[in-house]
């Protein structure tokens, strides 16, 4: 099965029942693109100031399904995403949680629709184990 029998409108309906984590604006016909702000690092600041560590993942088409890679870091408002290496233990723990859970349910949904899911050839899995 190829992604033409899913139209991009269809994908981007199905991606969207996952949560919050779509990022329409920007998503592309060959790119779908989602993120998470897990944690704020700085709550006392105006909503445009504040920072979060998080993490954001990429998916894009292949034969039979989708490529993804992902990605730890810091969003602000001003700067967009950084990659950034997660120091404290608290941080990475659960940034790895909320990232496993969506992987899951990311996969179980294009399973479900006959694709594949598998990391992209120049992906680094930064030690993160998604799935069993």
């Amino acid at each position: 099965m190829t992604l033409n029998a899913h139209p991009k409108s269809k994908l981007m309906k199905n991606f969207a029942l996952l949560g919050p984590y779509l990022r329409e604006d920007q998503c592309r016909n060959d790119h779908f693109f989602f993120d998470c702000l897990a944690i704020c690092i700085n709550v006392k600041l105006s909503a445009e100031k504040r920072q979060f560590w998080g993490w954001w993942v990429e998916l894009k088409p292949k034969e039979g399904g989708f490529t993804y890679i992902y990605q730890l870091g810091l969003y602000s408002k001003n700067k967009g995403w950084q990659a950034e290496k997660i120091k404290t233990l608290e941080v990475q723990d659960k940034l790895e949680t909320t990232l496993r859970t969506f992987h899951q349910r990311l996969n179980d949904m294009i399973v479900a629709m006959e694709l594949t899911l598998e990391p992209a050839q120049d992906h680094s899995d930064h030690g993160i184990k998604l799935l069993a």
